[in-house]
Formats: C-alpha cells, sequence, structure tokens
C-alpha cells in the first residue's frame, strides 16, 4: 500500500548529516566513558536528529511514519516470527565481535537496567524510526512497498557494519520490513524488535552462549 503523501527526499537528507554532526559534537563535548554510554550518545542523537528531518511536517507526521494501530494477530505473530529469525541466526552471533562486547557490557555487575533500556528500548525506537519509518516512508512513496521492504532492510543491515553482524541484521531487517508492509503500522515491527532485543538482553544475562 503506497501512501499518498510520501515522505520527502530531504527528510533523509537532513537526517544523515544531521546525526553525525550531533554525534560527534556531544561525543566531543561530553566524553563517553564507557561503551554503554557512547551508545546512548549515539542513538539519543538518531533520535534528534530523526525529529529534525520530521519537524517540517508537522502533526502530519506521524501519518507519514504509519504510526497508527496493528492488530494484535500481526502483532503477536511480529512477536514470534521476530524470536524465531533470531534463533536460526544465533548460530552467527558467537562470530560476531561486536555481539560479544555486547553480551559483556550486559553482564556486568549492575548493567542490567540500563542495558535493556538502551537495547530493548532506545535502540530499537530509534532503529525503527528511522528505518521502517523515514526510510521505509521515502522508499515506498517512490518505488512502492517492495523496494521500500528490500532497501531499508539492506541499509539497516549495513548500519551495523560488522560483516558477521550485517548477515544477522539482514534477515531481521527483512522481516520487520514485511511487518510494516503487510500491518501498515510502524507499531508492528517496533513491538517485534522491542521483544527480539529484550530476549537477547535477558539470555545474554542468564545463559552461557
Amino acid at each position: 500500500m503506497q501512501v499518498h503523501a510520501p515522505v520527502r527526499w530531504w527528510s533523509v537528507a537532513i537526517f544523515v548529516p544531521a546525526l553525525f554532526a550531533i554525534f560527534w559534537a556531544t561525543a566531543y563535548l561530553a566524553p563517553p566513558a564507557t561503551e554503554l554510554g557512547a551508545l546512548y550518545q549515539y542513538f539519543g542523537a538518531a533520535l534528534v536528529a530523526f525529529a529534525l528531518a520530521m519537524v517540517p511536517y508537522g502533526r502530519a507526521a506521524f501519518g507519514l511514519l504509519a504510526f497508527r494501530p496493528a492488530g494484535w494477530r500481526l502483532v503477536s505473530a511480529g512477536m514470534l516470527g521476530g524470536l524465531i529469525v533470531s534463533v536460526a541466526v544465533s548460530p552467527i552471533a558467537q562470530e560476531s565481535e561486536w555481539l560479544q562486547q555486547v553480551v559483556e557490557m550486559v553482564r556486568e555487575s549492575g548493567q542490567l537496567l540500563a542495558s535493556l533500556l538502551l537495547i530493548a528500548g532506545l535502540a530499537p525506537l530509534a532503529e525503527e524510526l528511522v528505518f521502517r519509518g523515514l526510510l521505509y516512508g521515502w522508499l515506498e512513496g517512490r518505488w512502492g512497498p517492495r523496494v521500500a521492504v528490500v532497501g531499508s532492510a539492506l541499509a539497516f543491515a549495513a548500519a551495523h557494519s560488522e560483516p558477521v553482524y550485517i548477515a544477522m541484521a539482514l534477515p531481521s531487517g527483512l522481516f520487520l520490513g514485511l511487518l510494516r508492509w503487510r500491518s501498515n503500522s510502524l507499531v508492528t515491527p517496533l513491538i517485534a524488535h522491542v521483544t527480539n532485543n529484550g530476549a537477547f538482553v535477558l539470555m545474554a544475562k542468564y545463559l552461557d552462549f
């Protein structure tokens, strides 16, 4: 389903430089003491840059981003499907240096709540707003939903930078994009993403993998 008033290309053009400018400025003015702090700064910068890109639309931004109710069946299927996809690619996780660093971060004493808020809260919110909201909305309006699903998934995977992590993120990105398409709601992939990341944090904390 194509939106009637798509997200414009200049919104993406605003977001990208704003993200890096805000992140590097905050990192320079307040250097993070830990990896967790750096991640909070990065995803916080992403939310601010996203807001700057969407301000010109005013209240219409909510419709463009597909902030609308989602049926419980698709939400439930998304949560379950996201977990299945994650389990399917989990053998690759042991090869990812970045994910192993995240596991170590989660297992640090007193870091569980802060890790949950970041990995299962701030990170999926920022990523869904950017990839299944901003970018998907532009691609869908320009080339249709199929290109939006694939294009947003490729960008989502590439943003994870590490080759092994990219291989893990691409199937998840495709699945989340399909949820966005089929439900016509950003809420569905957001809930699935939060559920998946939350499960990862708890498994990293309490299971040996």
